[in-house]
C-alpha cells in the first residue's frame, strides 16, 4: 500500500467512525421515540441495530490504531 493510499484510508475511516458515531445518536433517538409511541419491538429492533453499529465503529477504531 502506498503513503498516499495509507493516507486516505486513515481519512476514511476517520470519518466513517464520525459517521458512523452520529448515525447510532439519531438512531438512539428515534428508538426513544418509537417507545413513546408503545412500539417496543420497533424501539428493541432499532437498538439492536445500533449495536450492531457500535460493534463496527469498534472495529473500524480497532483498524485505524493499527495503520
Amino acid at each position: 500500500m502506498s503513503s498516499d493510499e495509507k493516507s486516505k484510508l486513515k481519512t476514511l475511516l476517520s470519518y466513517w467512525i464520525e459517521h458512523n458515531e452520529e448515525h447510532s445518536r439519531e438512531f438512539k433517538e428515534w428508538a426513544e421515540k418509537a417507545k413513546k409511541m408503545g412500539e417496543e419491538e420497533v424501539a428493541e429492533e432499532i437498538l439492536q441495530a445500533v449495536g450492531n453499529m457500535d460493534k463496527v465503529t469498534e472495529i473500524f477504531l480497532k483498524t485505524l490504531k493499527r495503520l
